[in-house]
């Protein structure tokens, strides 16, 4: 590769000093004049109708400014379709919105909460995905019979992606050597767990005015959403620092629709933050996912054919279930050659807090779930799963139909090599002995391998644009909506225009997230920031240098393609012992501005595998993640710290450890998340680290021309199918579902009985 004099080397975040000496500006640190704080009466009922609802005394409180209810909300819609109001008589998972109240202090809004009086009739309230769909059901919504929501999701195009039906299955079925079929289900719904509790303060200017300030990922698709939603209101969205989102905090109408509104009732700004418990029972979790599969496999490991039914529980509402569906189903395909599907997603309501956009986005939750039903072939046919998923995995020139319904050829690399280097540093072949075998056995621990791999070709999704502004004083300003949601991608886009400008990386700023100075930016998820924003930012540097040129071109009397520049001053290449600073073309009262856009492009797949190694004590059924091997190819690095923290988040934002502990536990007698805390929701601490090495080559993208792609987003996906194979092999016997807690472990072992009764004395 290149050497650049920034790109791929290690430099200092823009913001890495203010966020270690406190300076950063989180959204629970702003505070504005006469502000007001909202909080949320949430139903103690996982499905009820409310019948009365008694604000008075709550309203005779000293210091409350407003009580709203489903009575005085405004008629503003959200969920996919729009379904879901601010406040409604049903109420429909336990935490749902019942009352909403503005105060002067957090105190008293909480003791407002207490005063309200609501009177409930409970309903039947079901849980289970495919329970919802039966006849005598009980129903969420009068408008979804069977509480099946419908497909599809306008914003992919007008035929977006539904279902995977290519081929004909018989003929798949005549050509299989052998046929295998199974149910597995990654439904153990985990939180991704953001260290900042999600919050958006509202202020408004006026009958249609409205400014938001929020940690939202995606600040100005907030906008475009809110005033979707909203009807005719002019939306001002600015995104403060995100302290991790993980995808959760991308189109945040959930929060921002109760500060809107009570903000509207009181005229003063209002803002709302979770608590965590609040957090962790009332917001984003994980999509339920359920697949009956069959699978019809040749004995050298080509699949002749996929079908099976795609049960997905999305809880109370779908936030963008459709959509995460629609990339799920694109992604399968990237994973598997195959000439004939049948694959038919649902997307079902149940009376649990809804599930919504989580990195991974769809695919992690098809994967984690369609794998394992394919490794059922690998281990009929014996072949080892590292050579399947080389054979299977989209290579350039193959094709596959994307989230828009259109059918795309991969323009990319081959990942051949990737792989073949993860599984050498991985020591892959010395440690698999065969399906359901153990590596090594110790005394009752045995040790497994299992290996998982994940794709996705959204690196390249949504229109991005940015300007780049040259000052007569040699510096580079970045006009981009980008948010800074925890990766420091701002600060590698400022990489990148010193590159192009061949200025000190000081020297280069970013503006302020906020909807009302930038160009439209859809956001970084997808793993879109290195290539989709960069190809825009890119494009911006490049062609406000080029407008430098051209005022430059006649002090040296050469044409502009002939000048260069560094450190803010230009010269003739070449001759570079004359030099003229920016000032000379520009003069004191000008600057360049150049723009850049980028347009959707799913021709270029990422790709990542992941190798685990694991421990199972079978006397006590604990397993110990010992060994994660990431794999994959980026083209060229950008930052390297940046990417190596990336990988190593694969434990974390509901990763690997969904595999192992990470469980949001729901009672459904009462409908209540049992674990809204950070003791009782189990999760990895520090001191609980596995060893983590990564195996990453930088073979050049055609993306743009730094030839990188990014690989953020789906760097936890391949991991809990890995563990769950892991596991399998060191136990020799399979689990079907998530997590792998010791009583699972035992119960396989047929030694959850003896245990109970030699517990008991």
């Amino acid at each position: 590769m290149k050497d650049y004099r920034f790109i791929g080397k290690a430099t200092t975040r823009k913001d890495a000093l203010d966020i270690v000496t406190g300076k950063t500006k989180f959204i629970n640190d702003l505070s504005f004049p006469n502000m007001l704080y909202a909080k949320v009466l949430r139903s103690p009922f996982p499905h009820a109708l409310i019948k009365s609802i008694d604000t008075v005394k709550a309203m005779k409180l000293p210091g409350v400014k407003a009580v709203l209810t489903y009575k005085d909300i405004p008629d503003w819609m959200g969920g996919l379709p729009r379904h879901v109001r601010v406040l409604d008589s049903k109420v429909r998972y336990v935490g749902d919105a019942v009352a909403l109240v503005a105060a002067e202090t957090e105190e008293i809004g909480e003791e407002a909460l207490r005063l309200i009086r609501v009177e409930y009739e409970p309903l039947p309230a079901v849980y289970d995905v495919e329970e919802a769909m039966q006849p005598e059901a009980p129903q969420l919504y009068d408008q979804f019979p069977g509480n099946v929501l419908p497909r599809g999701i306008r914003v992919f195009g007008p035929n977006p992606l539904q279902e995977v039906v290519i081929g004909d299955i018989d003929q798949g079925i005549a050509e299989a050597d052998f046929i295998v079929e199974g149910t597995y289900s990654y439904e153990n719904i985990p939180n991704p767990l953001p260290p900042e509790s999600p919050g958006a303060i509202a202020v408004w200017e006026g009958e249609d005015n409205l400014t938001v300030w929020s940690a939202s990922q995606g600040p100005h698709i907030l906008k475009v959403a809110l005033q979707k939603m909203m009807g005719s209101s002019n939306v001002r969205s600015i995104g403060s620092p995100v302290g991790g989102s993980y995808g959760s905090k991308y189109m945040s109408w959930q929060y921002v629709f109760p500060a809107a509104a009570l903000a509207k009732a009181t005229r003063r700004p209002v803002k709302i933050c979770y608590g965590r418990a609040e957090q962790l029972a009332a917001f984003t979790v994980r999509l339920g996912s359920r697949i009956h599969g069959k699978v019809g496999m040749k004995m050298d490991g080509s699949v002749t054919f996929l079908e099976g039914d795609w049960f997905v529980n999305t809880g109370a509402f779908s936030e963008m279930a459709q959509g995460m569906v629609a990339v799920g189903c694109g992604e399968a395909q990237l994973m598997l050659k195959c000439a004939n599907w049948n694959l038919k997603p649902k997307v079902v309501c149940t009376n649990r807090t809804s599930s919504g956009q989580v990195r991974g986005f769809g695919g992690q939750e098809l994967k984690c779930a369609l794998v394992p039903i394919l490794t059922l072939g690998m281990e009929k046919a014996n072949i080892d799963p590292v050579d399947f998923f080389k054979k299977n995995y989209v290579k350039p020139g193959e094709g596959y139909y994307w989230r828009d319904g259109k059918w795309w050829v991969s323009k990319g690399i081959d990942f051949t090599n990737a792989i073949e280097e993860g599984a050498r540093v991985f020591g892959w072949q010395e440690k698999w002995q065969g399906w359901l075998k153990p590596s090594s056995v110790e005394g009752t621990k045995r040790r497994g391998v299992g290996v998982g791999v994940h794709g996705n070709a959204d690196v390249g999704e949504d229109v991005s644009e940015a300007f780049v502004r040259l000052d007569p004083d040699g510096k580079a300003i970045i006009y981009s909506g980008l948010a800074e949601h925890g990766t420091g991608q701002r600060s590698n886009i400022c990489k990148m225009v010193a590159e192009i400008l061949q200025i000190p990386l000081e020297r280069v700023s970013v503006t302020a997230a906020d909807s009302s100075i930038n160009p439209f930016e859809f956001g970084p998820v997808g793993s879109r920031g290195t290539y989709a924003i960069g190809s825009a930012v890119i494009e911006a540097a490049e062609n406000a240098k080029k407008q430098l040129f051209d005022l430059m071109a006649p002090k040296f009397k050469v044409t502009p393609e002939e000048l260069a520049t560094v450190d803010g001053m230009v010269y003739v290449k070449g001759k570079n012992e004359e030099k003229l600073p920016w000032i000379a073309g520009l003069g004191y009262h000008g600057t360049c501005l150049g723009r850049g856009r980028f347009q959707p492009d799913f021709t270029l797949p990422n790709f990542m595998m992941i190798f685990t190694e694991v421990e199972v004590d079978t006397e006590t059924g604990k397993v110990d993640l010992i060994r994660v091997v990431s794999a994959t190819d980026v083209g060229q690095i950008i930052d390297p710290p940046s990417l190596i923290n990336q990988l190593n988040g694969c434990l974390g934002s509901a990763g690997i450890d969904s595999a192992l502990f990470e469980e949001t536990v729901l009672d459904t007698m009462l409908g209540r998340i049992m674990n809204p805390n950070m003791i009782d929701y189990k999760w990895r601490t520090f001191a609980e680290l596995p060893e983590m090495e990564h195996a990453i080559l930088e073979t050049p993208f055609p993306s743009h021309r730094f030839h990188a792609i990014g690989v953020g987003e789906i760097a936890p996906s391949p991991g809990p199918s890995a563990v769950l194979m892991a596991v399998a092999n060191a136990i020799g016997v399979r689990i079907y579902d998530y997590p792998l807690t010791p009583d699972k472990i035992l119960s396989a072992l047929g030694k959850m009985d003896t245990l109970k009764k030699g517990g008991r004395g």
